[in-house]
């Protein structure tokens, strides 16, 4: 089995629990207006890895992240959900623990299996309105709620991550909307605002692409932490 894998980051830290080694997916259904990886929106045959070979490079880095784990980011992750399933099982042999950074964006019976041999989600809500989630995402927050409903069913492990960007979503309104909609959800584990920045410019520039939100400043730290006392 191969899969369009985009890059390893060997020892992360921000993404789940502890040390862990992150695998970036190539290939995404959205484009988000402040999406940091434009590199990953495109899948590249050249970039096609077996299943068996990418396990051997990831348990190389064992002795560093057998208290982490390893995850699945992208791109957007659950397209290549059949692939990732036989990595996880893989992985899972040796013990690892197995995160899925996700949109939300794809729920079928190949991401139903892969969630079976994931122990967290990571799961995005990038807006908090439907109005807004057209706008500057391109897919439906019933969708991206949906997503949620199954993890709650599955009983799955969730950390929420909501970036918050200046003059687009973050007033208070915004965060006790965001806290309104997770509110009846047992899931759910923690809830990450993450400030919005501007280190993705020169991939941006690099590509010949332009950046949506180029005219708006990075959300400063002490805005931040003020939203986050609402949650």
């Amino acid at each position: 089995m191969k899969g369009h894998i985009h890059s390893i980051q060997s020892l992360g830290t921000v993404d789940g629990p502890g040390v862990r080694t992150v695998v970036f997916t190539e290939g995404c259904p959205l484009r988000c207006a402040y999406c940091h990886n434009p590199d990953t929106w495109e899948r590249r045959e050249e970039d096609l890895t077996e299943a068996k070979e990418l396990a051997e490079k990831i348990l190389r880095f064992y002795p560093y992240i057998k208290n982490g784990g390893v995850t699945f980011s992208g791109g957007e992750p659950c397209l290549e959900a059949e692939f990732l399933t036989e990595l996880a099982r893989l992985l899972k042999e040796k013990g690892l623990h197995v995160a899925l950074d996700t949109s939300g964006a794809v729920l079928n019976e190949r991401v139903k299996a892969l969630l079976s041999l994931t122990d967290l989600v990571l799961l995005d809500i990038k807006m908090t309105t439907e109005a807004d989630y057209a706008k500057y995402i391109g897919m439906p927050l019933s969708s991206v709620l949906s997503f949620l409903d199954l993890l709650e069913a599955m009983g799955k492990p969730t950390w929420i991550r909501h970036v918050v960007v200046p003059s687009i979503n973050d007033t208070e309104e915004d965060i006790l909307r965001l806290k309104a909609l997770l509110g009846g959800y047992t899931c759910i584990e923690k809830i990450e605002l993450l400030p919005f920045k501007t280190l993705c410019l020169e991939k941006y520039k690099s590509l010949g692409i332009p950046f949506p939100l180029a005219g708006i400043p990075p959300l400063s730290g002490e805005r931040l932490e003020k939203l986050k006392k609402l949650l």
